[in-house]
């Protein structure tokens, strides 16, 4: 399933992060506050179990989340959306994957992966700015099905066809959740018209 939030504000936000004339710190600074306004949306659906609690007048029934949550940035642009998302949902665990991919052979390696227990109870978000070619979700997801997660949701800001293609075909049981769905890809595999490059952006790496 894709899903694009069309939300007022992720659009104002999303567009000042377009701008080539903004810099890292305001390009960071929206993209944490997109990442808490997306997260708002995606966790309609977060299941929940009633509890019994105390309130100051007397006794009720409220309710508590009933799965974990596991954020799991792809590193390292992914990072960029990790504290909007936590900063709602506080309780969150998180994990990284790092990738690269051998020119020869085009096997994803993975070079740095950290995870918490109980990936096949969780619900877990794999977040990354950019879904272009969609390789690199692609390979982070079956990675992380191997560690034997099963209810995942992939979470990006900006997609183009291509990825989203990619994507939901090779995993049909992923929902997959953008800020805006672009263009196309150019030649060289950046999104048309994009935002640039997340990562040079978010860190100041350009």
């Amino acid at each position: 399933m894709l899903e694009v939030l069309d939300h007022p504000l992720i659009t104002h936000k999303l567009t000042l992060m377009r701008k080539k004339e903004t810099g890292t710190k305001d390009f960071r600074e929206n993209l944490d506050e997109i990442a808490e306004l997306m997260a708002y949306e995606i966790c309609r659906d977060l299941p929940v179990r009633p509890i019994d609690i105390e309130t100051p007048i007397g006794p009720t029934t409220g309710y508590e989340l009933s799965k974990e949550v596991v954020i799991v940035p792809i590193l390292r642009a992914g990072v960029g959306l990790l504290d909007g998302i936590r900063r709602l949902v506080p309780t969150a665990k998180v994990g990284f994957i790092g990738m690269y991919r051998d020119e020869e052979t085009l096997e994803p390696h993975e070079y740095f992966a950290k995870f918490p227990k109980g990936l096949d109870e969780a619900i877990v978000m794999i977040v990354d700015p950019m879904l272009a070619t969609g390789g690199s979700a692609c390979d982070a997801i079956s990675l992380i099905k191997e560690r034997g997660a099963k209810n995942i949701k992939l979470i990006c800001l900006v997609g183009a066809p291509e990825g989203v293609k990619a994507v939901t075909e090779k995993h049909p049981d992923v929902d997959v959740y953008l800020a805006a769905l672009d263009e196309k890809l150019n030649e060289v595999g950046y999104i048309v018209p994009g935002l640039g490059d997340a990562g040079d952006r978010i860190f100041g790496t350009k």
